[in-house]
């Protein structure tokens, strides 16, 4: 679906707060994917996706805002950390994961919305089938072979197509569903054979199952089960049979190849010179292995070959010590639009505390309305609060928004604890309390780091 880059703003304006340059790169980013699809075949091979590096301190809204961004686009998204890859040869994941995980993401993605479509068509099946458990069709079957005008055949049909509604409505009310029956089930036992391979069992993820499935037989047990879980039961094994993983597996690298979007967070945990020794020797090791990813290459999952020609890359980190220009040249050339996000202000976060569909306000009165309470804040407590968020970003180390869930989980740990035995349907958060509960962290600094 094609989407304006101002609407795509203002979608992410209902969950992140300022950021507005980081935004308008994200919004161009993605209505290119959608522009490229409506070029001639011959040249949209050749329009590369323009990746990006998001520079700024933790909590400004990086993460989120490649996460909303691939909600927008309905496309598979993974986030992964730099750090945590090494160079061929050390210990560590190898980047070609990445890949093979953003697939599973998106095979799983695509199966999800092939489940909701047969969804009914499988509940519907399911419910015949426990129709047939509880009441076999072979009455009707034996009077089939009977001639059309036998009026006791007609009796015995009519008499059986009765009890079947009856049953049917009992069903369908839940009358029946703590009734025990017995149903035939597939047995999971897991394979005592795998396969072996250079880039691991676990990032492969097969097994001799999987390769020789229509030779080795599925082993079944009986069961007994109550009619609700045999339901459930059912209901699984006929949406299996109605839908075609063929077409799920080629739909699902078809997204990946085609719109997938990965976030490399803390890329500059890996830019710099190699010191010599110690973890970081191979730095520049990581970058060398992911720049094929990045440009592009083909890597093999248990899926198939998956290009990554065309998957989006949003990279990004604090870069306080590195800088994007500490990067390997080659490395840098494939992240060409870069953008750097400002630290949150006072106003930026009382801004966040209410402006949000997500806000933590909103969370928090969700989260104590479950108890028939309803929390109230002053316009003086949000300010407050927000100033405190601020100050100890300043003095202490800047987390950004994510100090505004520590400061609100310790204001309001007495309600949260207490709730269940207090007897009141409204508290009310002003600005003095928030000064009572947060003053003694705040006068002790070193408390002040080691709590807030």
């Amino acid at each position: 679906m094609k989407t304006k880059p101002r609407e795509i703003v203002e979608q992410l304006d209902q969950y992140i707060i300022g950021q507005d340059a980081a935004k308008r790169a994200v919004a161009i980013a993605l209505c290119n994917r959608w522009r490229r699809q409506l070029v001639s075949e011959e040249l949209r091979e050749e329009i590369m996706p323009n990746n990006i590096i998001l520079i700024g301190p933790t909590g400004v809204g990086k993460t989120e805002l490649a996460r909303r961004l691939a909600k927008l686009a309905h496309a598979p998204f993974m986030k992964v950390e730099a750090s945590k890859f090494t160079e061929v040869g050390y210990v560590g994941r190898d980047v070609e994961s990445i890949v093979r995980d953003l697939v599973d993401i998106s095979v799983d993605l695509v199966r999800s919305e092939h489940i909701l479509r047969v969804q009914e068509r499988a509940e519907e099946a399911a419910h015949d089938r426990l129709l047939d458990l509880l009441l076999p069709p072979s009455i009707s079957a034996e009077t089939q072979n009977q001639s059309p005008g036998d009026s006791n055949d007609n009796l015995v049909r009519a008499k059986y197509i009765r009890s079947r509604e009856k049953l049917a409505r009992q069903l369908d009310d839940g009358k029946l569903d703590e009734r025990e029956v017995e149903l035939e089930v597939q047995s999971d036992s897991p394979s005592l054979m795998q396969i072996i391979s250079p880039i691991g069992v676990e990032e492969m993820g097969l097994n001799i199952q999987d390769l020789f499935g229509p030779m080795i037989p599925k082993k079944s047990k009986k069961r007994r089960m109550t009619i609700g879980e045999a339901m459930i039961y059912l209901i699984q094994e006929e949406t299996q049979k109605l839908i075609d993983m063929e077409e799920v597996i080629r739909e699902g690298i078809e997204r990946v190849e085609q719109s997938g979007i990965c976030f490399i967070d803390e890329i500059d945990k890996i830019a710099g010179e190699n010191e010599g020794g110690g973890p970081d020797v191979s730095r520049q090791g990581v970058q060398r292995d992911l720049l094929p990813i990045v440009e592009g290459t083909t890597v093999l999952t248990k899926y198939g070959m998956v290009q990554t020609d065309h998957v989006l890359f949003i990279a990004s980190g604090a870069f306080s010590i590195a800088k994007p220009s500490d990067l390997i040249p080659e490395l840098q050339g494939r992240f060409p639009i870069r953008v750097e996000l400002d630290s949150l202000t006072a106003d930026d976060f009382v801004r966040i505390l209410v402006e949000p569909r997500n806000a933590l306000i909103k969370q928090y009165k969700a989260l104590i309305a479950t108890e028939d309470v309803e929390l109230d804040f002053t316009a003086g407590a949000i300010s407050e609060i927000a100033a405190i968020a601020s100050e100890v970003n300043r003095t202490a180390e800047d987390i950004g928004a994510r100090r505004l869930h520590t400061i609100m989980s310790i204001l309001l740990e007495e309600e949260l604890f207490n709730l269940p035995e207090l007897e009141v349907k409204r508290i009310r958060i002003t600005k003095r309390l928030v000064q009572e509960r947060l003053k003694e962290i705040i006068a002790d600094e070193d408390l002040s780091r080691y709590i807030l």
